[in-house]
């Protein structure tokens, strides 16, 4: 695929970046050569490859999803400089940022 000036130019401004008019040809050029080794990969026969995320074949190990931690809101809530503290938990207090 060939790119010309313009369509530099315009993925330039989508990508909000500055280019110079004398750096366009070149990275015409460069973008050109990078969509087309894209469209050779498309030209890759895949079937029956499965999707993966390695090329090792390793498992993670898995763990239950069980609680390990925490019920310490009282301790958290200590740290803070102004902290609204009630039975059923508490809050932190933040000043107003919005008018």
């Amino acid at each position: 695929m060939s790119l010309d000036k313009a369509t530099v130019r315009n993925i330039a401004e989508l990508a909000r970046i500055e280019v110079r008019e004398d750096e366009l040809d070149h990275l015409a050029g460069e973008l050109s050569g990078i969509l087309t080794f894209v469209e050779q990969l498309a030209e890759v026969n895949t079937d029956g490859v499965e999707p993966m995320a390695s090329v090792a074949a390793i498992t993670l190990p898995m763990r239950k999803d069980v609680v390990t931690d925490g019920g310490y809101a009282q301790a958290v809530l200590a740290n803070a400089p102004d902290a609204i503290q009630e039975e059923d938990g508490g809050f932190f207090t933040v000043p107003k940022v919005v008018e």
